[in-house]
């Protein structure tokens, strides 16, 4: 039978081959992906739940592959590996390790010189990563939690709400947090911080 899915505007379609490293064969739909990848993202929250992290552990790439492979890893064979496909939104395939370290090397001059407030730096980090959109797969989630973990673990404030709705679904809030985050392709910030605070 097969994945067959329908996209939604803000959503990155997946190639044949990225299609074929689906490890769940009972999914066919858009919705039956949504929910597997949630709860793989809800097991992701709690391996992180009582764990220290360093600043420096989570601004790695290695942490940065850890935690997408921890998220999808039942659901995608290629979890936690960069993508290889050329896609409607992110940089050349070759040039993610490239991005990612020059964002996670941004990220570390931001923190050690408070160029940033603290939520700012971890929106950056989030915004960025959506960017460079490293995986075939999952960026969106993948970008929040990272930002969340930051907040968290690195800085000890309480993680973002992100709207407290499912951003997967079509919907005002879905809505609200594309269009900040296309203010935030323009380099204006507040909108993309102020929902992630909602």
């Amino acid at each position: 039978m097969g994945l067959d899915l329908d996209y939604t505007d803000g959503q990155t379609p997946l190639d044949e081959d990225e299609k074929e490293g689906l490890l769940i064969p009972t999914i066919t739909t858009r919705g039956d992906l949504d929910e597997f990848e949630q709860l793989g993202v809800e097991k992701a929250n709690e391996w992180l739940l009582g764990r220290s992290i360093s600043i420096e552990k989570i601004l790695s790439e290695d942490f940065v592959k850890d935690l997408h492979r921890r998220m999808f890893s039942g659901i995608w064979r290629w979890a936690g590996e960069f993508r290889r496909s050329e896609k409607n939104i992110g940089v050349d395939p070759v040039m993610i390790p490239i991005q990612l370290r020059n964002l996670l090397d941004d990220c570390k001059y931001w923190i050690d010189n408070r160029v940033f407030d603290e939520d700012e730096i971890a929106v950056r980090l989030s915004h960025r990563m959506v960017l460079i959109h490293p995986f075939a797969n999952g960026n969106g989630r993948h970008s929040r939690l990272m930002a969340d973990v930051l907040i968290k673990k690195g800085f000890g404030k309480p993680y973002f709400t992100w709207g407290s709705v499912n951003l997967t679904k079509q919907g005002e809030a879905r809505d609200k947090y594309l269009a900040s985050l296309k203010a935030a392709d323009q380099q204006d910030y507040k909108p993309l911080i102020e929902f992630a605070r909602l």
